[in-house]
């Protein structure tokens, strides 16, 4: 491709919000995407938007018969008031079980190319069946939701109406739940209207943040573009879930996700950090290392981190002006993978208070909808001629 048609499609991909994703990537590997105002996500072309789709697929993200037992819906793992994710620092699990990961919000996944920590899924449509069929989250069967979903008249006529389906598939499902999710959307910050040209939309305060954040803080080194991520990987050095030391639960889902990613039985008796990016490449470099959190709605989605280690800005402004953690592996090589950017940063006090000041501006009014009222099961109509 020519040099102009790469730069052009570098500023399409900036000005979507689509830096990350693979598209537009900048010429030099050495500079960062601008920060920027964040724009319309990109609509997939196998699925796009339309009213009726939306509607269905918010009755779904609340709807907990998509679930094993019919107890668990995507909207109990993220709740709109919890930031559209979960509070604790690892997320409920499955009835019987905890997760072994923090819940990650839904506002701006539409933006995101890979869904989940380590970026096991590439869009929202794969990504929900990972999160209602996954053993310790939805713990769900595709013969059984399509089954629940044909004895709910409502969904078998918004299927009918949204897809010409016959009866509701579960293939479709995912769809619908993905085109609500894609409306979740969050660009109209005190940030995002200072970017837009506005420049009494930020605080003094949160003016010298700025400065900080790109400058002396070294935040958009990795929190860059619109979405203030690379989504790349890195291995921060974030301490382990104090649950897998004290939680008998935890421990077995632990070991359970060891068996289920198929790690050497050597790692499965010893390891006790989660390997993050290392499950899905089997690459020791990938030890330890997790996709860069956005830091967009982050004021109503604490605790922080993959594993909920850090509980306000303080604690995360704190552990990166240490340099980031330490974590060990049995042989030394997760700690060895501790990205070489991280580095002591020689905050001063009001520094602190600046660059906390400016993460704030980056989360505007909470997102908040009605729960919609669930359709109720009826029995199957009666065939006519069963002869």
């Amino acid at each position: 491709m020519k040099k102009g048609k790469t730069l052009s499609l570098a500023i399409i991909a900036t000005s979507f919000g689509l830096a990350g994703l693979g598209l537009g990537s900048p010429a030099s590997a050495d500079v960062n995407p601008p920060l920027a105002a964040l724009g319309p996500p990109p609509i997939p072309l196998d699925n796009k938007q339309t009213p009726e789709k939306i509607e269905l697929g918010k009755l779904l993200f609340f709807d907990t018969r998509i679930g094993g037992d019919a107890s668990v819906s995507c909207a109990d793992c993220h709740a709109q008031k919890q930031g559209w994710g979960f509070n604790d620092p690892l997320s409920r699990g499955y009835p019987g079980v905890v997760h072994w990961r923090n819940s990650q919000t839904v506002v701006n996944s539409a933006y995101l190319g890979k869904l989940f920590w380590a970026g096991s899924s590439g869009s929202l449509e794969k990504q929900a069946p990972s999160a209602a069929l996954g053993a310790i989250s939805g713990n769900g069967e595709r013969d059984m939701i399509e089954a629940r979903l044909a004895f709910i008249p409502e969904y078998v006529k918004r299927f009918n109406e949204v897809f010409g389906d016959d009866w509701p598939k579960v293939n479709n499902a995912w769809k619908a739940i993905a085109a609500f999710e894609r409306t979740m959307i969050h660009n109209n910050t005190p940030f995002d209207k200072y970017m837009r040209g506005d420049k009494d939309a930020l605080t003094k305060q949160q003016k010298r943040g700025l400065k900080l954040f790109q400058g002396k803080a070294r935040c958009v080194e990795c929190h860059n573009g619109p979405l203030l991520s690379d989504q790349k990987y890195y291995n921060l050095g974030v301490p382990r879930a104090e649950e897998w030391l004290d939680n008998g639960m935890a421990q077995v889902t632990f070991r359970y996700e060891q068996y289920a990613k198929g790690v050497t039985e050597e790692m499965y008796r010893k390891i006790k950090d989660d390997a993050g990016l290392y499950y899905r490449t089997k690459q020791k470099s990938d030890l330890g290392k997790f996709r860069t959190a956005p830091l967009r709605y982050t004021a109503y989605t604490a605790p922080f981190m993959h594993n909920g280690s850090f509980f306000d800005f303080d604690e995360i402004v704190e552990f990166y002006n240490a340099g980031g953690g330490s974590n060990e592996f049995t042989d030394g090589t997760m700690a060895k993978n501790k990205a070489k950017l991280l580095k002591p940063l020689k905050l001063g006090d009001k520094e602190k208070e600046d660059l906390i000041a400016f993460l704030e501006s980056l989360s505007g009014e909470e997102i908040k909808i009605p729960t919609p009222k669930l359709p109720p099961y009826a029995p199957l109509p009666a065939v006519a001629n069963t002869n």
